[in-house]
């Protein structure tokens, strides 16, 4: 029976989410953790009336306190650039342990702070505990992670179907691990081996192999004409080789704008499925 594509996307889902897709707390207390003693040194500064001589005495006596500077304005990195009127400054911020740090070396530090704003943040009370500040930080910086969380709940759910089957199966496997372990051409995939083709899963049974990628797009973009294209030839050339069956599963609201993509790649390959085939167990009809 001829699907219909039309109907196939409307059942695509806006979102996948899990409880931990949001906020990793975990990573988050353990990058405070890391730093919360040198922060705590830092919270001296907190209403002090002398910040500059109080701020330059903790940098001699403690100057591994430098390496907490950047995540107070939301930075990971130690290194920070700043241009102005008519010359550039880099900041570096990395702790070394033999290193004395001079006083000209300090005032540029504490000039860091007074521009920035930092040292008004911290004078001026209008945080309490830079502790508790970093804590929140921390969970702003951690919203750019939530794609590639994303990525992996898409892996995480098709694996479970996939174990569901009770079949022998690999994670990130690539072509020639294929062609090694079951002594296969696939150099039609690969460009005669000059190109490296993994794909998410690989599922062997005694009939056949099953080459699996999968992914979810909540919003759109052009990488997802390029991802359906690519599909598409993957999914032509696969075709032509014995024994292997290419099964892509995808799903996501974001595809809505690329359906017309997406439409040439169903129209040439059967098995691409979405979340709700795998509710439905495609997978028990499919790999055999």
């Amino acid at each position: 029976m001829k699907r219909d594509f039309d109907q196939w996307i409307e059942s695509f889902r806006s979102n996948i989410a899990d409880y931990k897709y949001y906020v990793d707390f975990d990573k988050i207390y353990k990058n405070v953790e890391n730093i919360n003693i040198e922060l705590n040194i830092l919270n001296s500064l907190i209403g002090v009336k002398d910040f500059d001589g109080k701020f330059k005495k903790l940098c001699t006596e403690y100057p591994k306190i430098l390496e907490c500077i950047p995540i107070l304005i939301a930075v990971r990195n130690n290194e920070i650039e700043i241009q102005e009127k008519d010359k550039s400054i880099t900041y570096n911020f990395k702790y070394h342990k033999n290193v004395v740090l001079d006083q000209y070396l300090i005032d540029d530090y504490l000039t860091f702070m007074i521009e920035t704003g930092l040292k008004e943040l911290i004078q001026n009370r209008i945080i309490n505990n830079l502790v508790d500040y970093v804590l929140g930080v921390e969970v702003g910086l951690d919203s750019n992670g939530r794609k590639n969380r994303g990525g992996h709940l898409m892996e995480n759910l098709l694996e479970k179907y996939i174990q569901e089957l009770g079949v022998e199966y690999y994670k990130e496997m690539y072509t020639k691990e294929i062609e090694d372990r079951w002594n296969m051409d696939l150099s039609l995939l690969t460009n005669a081996g000059d190109v490296a083709k993994r794909f998410d899963f690989v599922v062997k049974t005694n009939n056949q192999i099953y080459a699996f990628e999968t992914n979810f797009y909540k919003s759109g973009g052009s990488k997802l004409n390029e991802t359906a294209r690519s599909f598409k030839n993957i999914a032509e050339e696969i075709d032509k080789i014995q024994g292997i069956t290419f099964i892509w599963v995808t799903d996501g609201k974001g595809w809505i704008s690329a359906r017309h993509n997406l439409k040439e790649t169903f129209d040439v390959l059967d098995t691409l499925y979405n979340i709700n085939d795998l509710e439905n167990g495609i997978l028990n009809v499919v790999v055999k």
